[in-house]
């Protein structure tokens, strides 16, 4: 049903399952593909703050040394 709208118009599709959400109309939702989203958000997010990290921890370093 929506898995048309999630691959052509990515923004109107998660307004569309906000929408459904808000309203309580879960048996509307396209579940797959919101398992998928979620999934990938959580993955990315987990990421992001390990290079954030990474950074974080190469200007420490690099900073202590600076000051050897």
């Amino acid at each position: 049903m929506n898995a048309h709208l999630h691959d052509l118009d990515f923004h109107a599709w998660t307004q569309q399952q906000a929408a459904l959400l808000k309203q309580g109309r879960l048996d509307q939702l396209d579940l797959e593909h919101l398992i998928e989203e979620i999934e990938s958000m959580g993955a990315s997010e987990r990421n992001q703050l390990q290079n954030r990290l990474k950074i974080l921890l190469g200007h420490l370093l690099k900073w202590q040394f600076q000051l050897s």
